[in-house]
């Protein structure tokens, strides 16, 4: 029978009642006495120099407070980037200043120019249309293999070039790779591209600045997935405000996905104007202002080889990659191609020998940072497309290609730098075969093909890295923060208990399985468990929300407080029960005296903490409320195996899911059903980045899919219905709670299969397509097929 309550039990999400009846609070619900209202005239260009801002017109219009341009900003510090990355020669990375307001030149389409701040929205916007600018265009550098030439203009004209950093990992291997692939029996080489992609949250940015003249205190409240980030960052690096003095809030977010991990010219504006004016001001973007303003994700172009001996073992795995990182240096754009990428290029395969290349280029685009599964998607596409190549050039089933080479023993330490501590690939790759009923699908493919239609398979292994840690060796990286969480637990009088965490939620339901967790380990009811998040004032410092480590590292965290509060509890039930503490046990929200009837309820000691007539003060203070930090000892590496069936109509080259399976060990489970519904919106942004979505520049730098129009999102009839498993558990061993992250699963191990599948297809009918770059249109798999 499945557990109705604690840890591997489906309550359903609490906070499900305020979204699903309209009485969440998100930031745009948050309206301040007297705010004004801010819009931002945004280049049309995409590289230019600026030679006139006149704002005279503008700022006479009604309505109109004050208008900035990047001069108010003049000692003012840009936004910082969070992760330095030093090349294989040595030397840092290049890395150019990023001013809130533009100034001297532009350098892509929806860089800011200036700011105006109104009475209302509508005033500020016509005043902004009202301002003068004129621009001396520059060419524009879009392509990455054009802008690193030798006489290409320069996006930042103070760096030597757009090279941000050429990167090579494991530097030492590089030699032997090169013999290795030169020495082997068959070499796979596929250049592909994983395409640029907008995260597109259902909630827009927002940023609401306040100003407190009487203290002096400054309240950003912001659309983020780290607060504590938002402020170290803003307030250290940018406007100069000490930590004391300034508070981050994030109330309820309608997803990030990772493009509310960074820190904006957005929020640094309006905590910057609502001191200056004395007044709140609030920014709350468009959906289009969204589409030239958010961070992207991915672009990059690969080149990948894979060496096998004569019994098809992979013997070394080699890879050039170009990756975009848009006009600045995003808060951790530049670890996504490097640390988040190049570590797992090893894969699930025990290949012995990687070198991985990625030359970081800057282009007069959006800026490019993490994306849901940051460096992995991108890993795992090479990869997994690479050996599906490689096993029809040899004639040689996919899946027992992959067999083949799994990894089987753990721990198992690759040759890119990072060690394995659990896991069964053969394990998923069997309930893959299950659930997936990959036995049948012979019969399927005759029945399509009946229909005239062209049935393809296409199978995928991932495994990631999630939890990143620990701080001290990210720092030797180029971290320039700690990726640590913390907790704050503290228990009522009466025994309730609200748990102020640095994880934030922006959906993944923390709410509801965090008080599984502690309400497990006391053995009280969930709903006595209060989550608090999203406040700097409340919560004690923490890292935030991303790359699947809220649970990991966030809920270790509170497991570690959690440790800490029953210790002190069951000293005080001893003093009272007369034992020793080392004879209490507490089970089911009791404690009891060992081999004997003596026991105290959960409520009974905890009125005790705060009513202390039981126990000598000398030895047990008052209150039961503790802190914990926990700082990883490794990553975790959550994997699995995924199958995807399509028709692809050969008149017109649509392609049609039919069915998707994923198998997944993510360690123990805490709610199945949330992590159900994680795999689910993974794998159906996989699907859209597979077959739809694709963020375009024409040459000049123009973004031609900046909506919905043409920017071409999953809707429900894209997608099947999923068959999704996580019972093959193999628990981390190196966190309290055995878990290993689920969140980005989906998007990770989703592209692969699906490409891997359209290429069967196409092959079944005797095509000789290799290859197509996502995302696969009608058009483009249209004119593979037909050359």
């Amino acid at each position: 029978m499945p557990k109705d309550s604690g840890i591997g039990a489906s309550p359903k999400r609490r906070e499900d009642v305020r979204f699903l009846t309209g009485t969440g609070n998100y930031t745009d619900d948050i309206n301040m006495r007297g705010q004004a209202y801010v819009h931002f005239l945004r280049s049309d260009v995409a590289h230019g120099r600026l030679t006139s801002v006149d704002t005279s017109d503008a700022a006479a219009m009604p309505g109109v407070v004050r208008i900035f341009t990047g001069a108010d900003f003049e000692g003012v510090g840009g936004l910082p980037c969070g992760w330095q990355v030093t090349d294989r020669h040595g030397e840092v990375m290049q890395e150019p200043a990023h001013p809130v307001l533009a100034q001297g030149k532009v350098r892509h389409v929806g860089d800011p120019i200036a700011a105006v701040v109104a009475e209302t929205p509508e005033q500020a916007r016509d005043a902004a249309e009202a301002i003068a600018v004129e621009i001396e265009d520059l060419p524009a550098v879009i392509n990455m293999k054009e802008a690193v030439k030798d006489g290409a203009t320069k996006v930042h004209d103070d760096l030597t070039s757009n090279l941000c950093y050429d990167w090579g990992f494991v530097e030492e291997n590089r030699d032997a790779v090169d013999k290795a692939i030169k020495d082997a029996a068959h070499v796979t080489t596929l250049e592909l591209v994983n395409n640029r992609l907008v995260a597109n949250p259902m909630e827009p940015r927002v940023a609401v600045g306040d100003f407190n003249r009487a203290t002096g205190d400054s309240t950003l409240y912001t659309t983020s997935q780290n607060p504590h980030v938002i402020r170290l960052l803003m307030g250290a690096f940018v406007l100069g405000i000490p930590e004391h003095k300034l508070r981050v809030v994030a109330p309820d977010v309608g997803g990030g996905f990772g493009s509310k991990i960074f820190h904006y010219a957005e929020e640094a504006f309006c905590t910057f104007a609502a001191k200056a004016l004395n007044r709140a001001v609030k920014w709350t973007s468009s959906r289009s202002e969204a589409f030239m303003s958010d961070a992207h994700g991915r672009d990059h172009v690969t080149k990948i080889e894979l060496a096998l001996d004569a019994d098809n073992n992979f013997t070394a795995l080699r890879t050039e990659t170009y990756a975009n990182m848009g006009a600045y240096l995003s808060t951790f754009a530049p670890s996504v191609p490097t640390w988040l990428h190049g570590t797992l290029m090893a894969g699930n395969y025990k290949t012995p020998l990687i070198y991985v290349n990625v030359k970081a280029v800057f282009t007069n685009t959006v800026a490019v940072d993490a994306y849901r599964g940051a460096g992995r998607p991108e890993a795992t596409y090479q990869l997994e497309r690479v050996i599906d190549k490689a096993a029809r050039e040899l004639g040689v089933d996919p899946i027992a290609l992959r067999r083949q080479n799994f990894i089987t023993e753990f721990p198992y330490a690759t040759p890119v730098a990072v060690e394995y501590d659990t896991g069964d690939y053969v394990a998923t790759m069997d309930k893959l075969e299950e659930i997936a009923d990959l036995s049948g699908f012979d019969a399927r493919r005759a029945a399509s093909k009946a229909k005239g239609k062209l049935r393809g398979l296409g199978v995928n292994c991932y495994i990631e890295a999630c939890g990143i840690a620990p701080s001290n060796l990210v720092g030797q990286l180029g971290a320039r923060a700690g990726l640590y969480e913390s907790a704050t637990v503290r228990v009522n009088a009466t025994g309730g208990i609200v748990v102020m965490t640095g994880s934030h939620s922006h959906g993944q339901g923390h709410e509801t399985s965090f008080p599984q967790v502690i309400a497990d380990m006391i053995g009280i009811p969930e709903d006595m468990v209060e989550i608090e998040h999203g406040d700097t004032d409340k919560a004690p410092m923490g890292m935030g929300t991303y790359g699947s480590r809220s649970l990991a590292v966030g809920g270790s965290a509170m497991v570690r407080a959690t440790e800490k509060i029953i210790a002190k509890a069951k000293k005080i039930a001893a003093h009272i029960l007369e034992a020793s503490d080392a004879d209490i046990e507490l089970k089911d929200g009791q404690f009891t005296v060992a081999g004997t009837d003596k026991s105290l309820a959960w409520g009974d000691v905890t009125l005790a903490a705060y009513v202390p007539h039981n126990y000598p003060l000398e030895d047990i203070e008052p209150g039961l409320e503790e802190t914990a930090f926990y700082d990883p000892a490794n990553f975790t590496y959550p994997s699995g195996a995924y199958a995807c069936e399509v028709e692809v109509d050969p008149d017109t080259g649509k392609v049609t899911i039919e069915s998707f399976a994923a198998a997944d060990d993510f360690g123990n489970i805490v709610n199945p059903m949330i992590v159900d519904g994680q795999v689910h919106g993974g794998i159906g942004q996989g699907i859209g980045q597979a077959l739809l979505e694709g963020c375009v520049y024409d040459d000049d730098g123009q973004l031609l899919s900046a909506s919905f129009m043409d920017y071409t999102m999953p809707r429900a009839d894209d997608l099947p219905f999923y068959k999704v498993d996580h019972s093959c558990q193999t628990p981390c061993t190196h966190n309290p709670l055995g878990v290993k992250g689920c969140g980005e699963a989906g998007a990770i191990g989703t592209p692969p299969a699906v490409v891997n599948a359209v290429v069967d297809a196409l092959q079944s009918a005797g095509s000789s397509v290799t290859h197509i770059d996502m995302p696969l249109s009608p058009a483009r798999v249209w004119a593979a097929m037909n050359g």
